[in-house]
C-alpha cells in the first residue's frame, strides 16, 4: 500500500501513453533478463497495436502510471479481465491478471509501483465483477505483491512451452 508521506500522482492511461506502455514494458522484461532487442524490434510494434487495442475496453483493461516531469512516464502497472467458465467462487468467471509492474531504474524506492499497484486493484474492486486477481512475480517483487495479500495458489500453476 502506498506510504502515508509519499503523494503520488497515478493517472490511467489513455491510447496517448501506448508508446510509454510499450517501453516500460521493454523495461520489465529487460529487469527480468530477457533480451528485448533495439527500438525496432518486431515484438514492440505488435505490443503497441495490443495495448492500442486494450486501451479501447475500459471495462476489461486498465493501465496505471506515474509522470516524471523530466523522464516522462517512469512507472506503470497494467491489468486485464480474462474470461474463465464460471464457477461457485467465481460466478462471472472473470478472473483478473496484473503485469508489467515497472519502474525507471532512475526513480525506484519512492512508491511508485506501490501507488500504480493500489490504483489497479481499486480499478479491479470498483469497477470490474474480479474476484480473483493472478500475477506472475519475480524474485525482487514478490515482497510488494505479498504486502497486499497476495499468496501463492491453492493449486499449483503449471506451464507447457508449445513453440519457440
Amino acid at each position: 500500500m502506498p506510504l502515508p508521506h509519499v503523494r503520488v500522482h497515478v493517472r490511467r492511461a489513455t491510447p496517448d501513453d501506448v508508446p510509454a506502455l510499450v517501453r516500460m514494458r521493454a523495461l520489465m522484461l529487460s529487469d527480468m533478463g530477457v533480451e528485448t532487442g533495439d527500438a525496432d524490434a518486431p515484438w514492440r510494434a505488435a505490443s503497441a497495436q495490443w495495448f492500442a487495442e486494450r486501451l479501447r475496453l475500459p471495462g476489461e483493461f486498465a493501465a496505471f502510471l506515474v509522470d516524471d516531469p523530466e523522464l516522462g512516464v517512469v512507472a506503470s502497472a497494467v491489468g486485464a479481465c480474462d474470461a474463465h467458465a464460471p464457477g461457485p467462487a467465481n460466478p462471472s468467471g472473470l478472473h483478473g491478471h496484473i503485469s508489467n509492474v515497472a519502474t525507471d531504474p532512475r526513480r525506484r524506492r519512492r512508491g511508485y509501483a506501490v501507488a500504480c499497484l493500489d490504483a489497479l486493484l481499486t480499478w479491479f474492486r470498483e469497477e470490474t465483477p474480479v474476484t480473483v486477481v493472478d500475477l506472475n512475480a519475480t524474485a525482487d517483487g514478490a515482497g510488494l505483491y505479498e504486502s497486499f495479500g497476495f499468496a501463492p495458489p491453492r493449486h499449483p500453476a503449471l506451464q507447457l512451452r508449445t513453440g519457440a
